[in-house]
């Protein structure tokens, strides 16, 4: 084998593997236990973070800030009786290590909207620190409460709720939803709000009959460092200077809007003019033509034909 024939194969197997990267090494930590193509552009999102509750038990939260996690929704509150058992010692341990974290309820449809909103002020802290709130609203088809209310008492109840979660926080909520709720009740309504969706085997795209999305839960089977078993993995529609910004209450990520700080850009300024360009002012000042030097156009008859191309008729 010669030498240059080595050097080729070895820069070819360089290539191929710089090509791949983007799609696997921005978090080489994190992993699926089931991992689904039809959700690899989510894997390529610069901002990844998880969803979290009791069912992922006592988690190591040094272990995922170091896998690369953003940020963290932790379940808090359900219906209008009931905390999650590990909701304080997760919020705390997340803050402790520097992960932004958000609070979510999980609606229940048997209950009020006021008696969800009392109990989700008395248990979900406001800190400053915090991200937005989540509201998590879907049909509980494997719960005691399994009635599907109409559409519109549903969309008056979600809009109680969403003010109150604001009231509380002083923060535009989230609404986290699945395919069949979204279609059932939120299309074309809350546009102002993020929305957090989950499709964990297909483009957001092709499940939802929307514009555009905030978060994206692309995965319940994801593997993450600190985390035994599975752990749902999420990500963040833009760029970390979208992220800092909305973080800061800059950025309105459901209205994609800037309340400062947006980024600049650029002003196209005028080339100037060389010396020569135009014709004098008595000629119109048409801009004069020039044709670099071995591009000379062919030789034309008066009437515009080509010498070279018998019977051609081109515009000049």
């Amino acid at each position: 084998m010669s030498w240059r024939f080595l050097f080729r194969a070895v820069f070819a197997s360089a290539l191929i593997v710089c090509t791949a990267m983007p799609a696997l090494a921005l978090y080489p930590k994190k992993g699926d236990s089931s991992p689904h193509h039809g959700v690899r552009d989510a894997r390529r999102k610069v901002i990844q973070g998880i969803d979290v509750s009791r069912w992922q038990g006592e988690i190591d939260w040094q272990r995922v800030k170091e896998a690369g996690t953003r940020f963290a929704f932790i379940k808090a509150t359900e219906g209008g009786d009931h905390i999650d058992p590990s909701f304080r010692r997760n919020w705390a341990e997340a803050k402790r290590h520097g992960i932004p974290r958000s609070a979510y309820h999980f609606v229940w449809w048997c209950r009020s909207a006021k008696e969800q909103v009392r109990w989700f002020k008395k248990h979900i802290p406001r800190d400053p620190d915090a991200l937005p709130p989540v509201l998590d609203v879907e049909w509980q088809n494997d719960s005691q409460c399994t009635r599907k209310i109409s559409r519109e008492d549903a969309l008056e109840k979600i809009a109680v709720m969403l003010k109150g979660l604001r009231e509380h926080t002083g923060k535009k909520p989230i609404i986290y939803t699945d395919i069949n709720f979204h279609e059932d009740v939120l299309e074309g309504a809350f546009n102002d709000h993020p929305y957090w969706l989950r499709s964990t085997a297909a483009p957001l795209a092709k499940r939802y009959a929307r514009d555009r999305w905030e978060f994206w839960q692309f995965t319940t089977t994801g593997r993450v460092p600190g985390i035994t078993g599975d752990v749902d993995r999420n990500a963040f529609f833009g760029s970390e200077r979208e992220f800092d910004a909305w973080r800061q209450g800059r950025f309105d990520i459901g209205l994609r809007k800037w309340h400062g700080g947006e980024p600049k850009i650029a002003e196209r300024k005028a080339i100037p003019t060389p010396a020569g360009r135009r014709a004098p002012q008595a000629a119109g000042g048409t801009t004069l033509r020039f044709v670099p030097p071995g591009r000379i156009p062919a030789a034309r008859t008066a009437d515009g034909r080509d010498i070279d191309i018998t019977g051609s008729v081109r515009s000049n």
